[in-house]
């Protein structure tokens, strides 16, 4: 294993650590228990929380920020964060109008999101809950019961960052990101293993002339290992359950998304963006906004994820609204 590491134990902390010394204009480290919030605050506003293993960078921490999150919580390399973690993230995102916490599907994440849900509410904040699960590969997975969160959050993030912004209350912010979650699927593929470095070892073996469709961002099996084919192969079999299970008509207008896991170079990235958005004109789909680049990794796993939202004309206008992450940011 060969990484930019000083200790395995200390990867998320140093990491964060570092974060925070990089954009101390948009957010602030607070280190036991370990959370991160925005810089700049706003009376009144609906607060956004989310979470989740780290060694899915920029999620979430990345998204901290004017437009998007207020809080953000990190746990150990693909490992829930806890309650006693979310909690005081979630109290500090409040400002009066109440919390939304989103929440990726997966068990450890919904558990401790919910425990910290009911403790924060004892604390006298009006708490609400979106769970993110817009992965087709698979109905049920070793994480889940139900779809996994994956692309598609990035996305219910930034629209809803965009809805709370405005200043949309709690019950409406919510039916926003329940909105764009009901309107996004995505599919992933995997070319490599990662390494979680205090494993040490690829987290599952493939060998070099093999691919996993339908992979999740932890490296979780999808629907098939087939043999390494063209990057417009690829893009066809990720892209054709998406549009069967969002069942767009043609005239419909969309975003597409192309994920990098990690490892994979945004040239190769955008060979993929190229095919899906010939197959989507070919359908009768119009691509209104397109994102391209590594948003929501695996480590250094090599793949992609392909993503498609249904737009109209309110989420398109959510989506364009200025942001400033240090990960996202345009309009300002």
């Amino acid at each position: 294993m060969k990484k930019l590491i000083n200790d395995p134990k200390n990867v998320v902390s140093e990491s964060v650590q570092g974060f925070g010394l990089a954009h101390p204009d948009l957010v602030s480290i607070h280190p036991d228990p370990l959370f991160i919030s925005r810089k700049q605050t706003k009376s009144n506003k609906v607060g956004l929380v989310s979470g989740g293993g780290s060694g899915h960078e920029p999620l979430h921490a990345g998204y901290v920020g004017f437009g998007m999150l207020d809080a953000a919580v990190p746990g150990a390399v693909f490992t829930s964060p806890t309650p006693d973690a979310i909690i005081p993230a979630t109290l500090a995102a409040d400002s009066g109008a109440g919390v939304l916490q989103i929440v990726k599907n997966y068990t450890g994440d919904v558990l401790n999101f919910e425990m910290a849900a009911e403790m924060a509410t004892a604390e006298g904040v009006q708490v609400s809950t979106v769970l993110v699960n817009d992965d087709v590969a698979v109905e049920d997975s070793l994480y889940t019961a139900g779809r996994r969160g994956v692309g598609g959050t990035v996305l219910v993030e930034k629209i809803a960052g965009a809805a709370a912004e405005r200043g949309d209350d709690l019950e409406q912010v919510t039916a926003i990101a329940q909105r764009v979650n009901d309107n996004v699927r995505t599919m992933g593929v995997a070319l490599s293993a990662c390494t979680v470095p205090h494993a040490g070892v690829p987290s599952f073996e493939l060998a070099d002339d093999e691919i996993e469709i339908g992979i999740g961002i932890h490296g979780e099996p999808g629907r098939h290992r087939i043999p390494m084919e063209a990057a417009d192969g690829i893009a066809d079999r990720l892209l054709e359950p998406v549009l069967t299970d969002l069942n767009l008509s043609a005239g419909e207008s969309v975003l597409l998304f192309v994920n990098g896991m990690g490892g994979t170079p945004l040239s190769e990235l955008y060979i993929v963006y190229r095919r899906a958005s010939q197959l989507l004109a070919e359908r009768g789909f119009t691509i209104e906004r397109s994102l391209v680049g590594n948003y929501i990794t695996a480590l250094e796993m090599q793949g992609c994820s392909i993503s498609v939202l249904r737009l109209d004309q309110e989420l398109t206008e959510l989506w364009d609204a200025p942001v400033h992450t240090a990960a996202l940011r345009w309009g300002v």
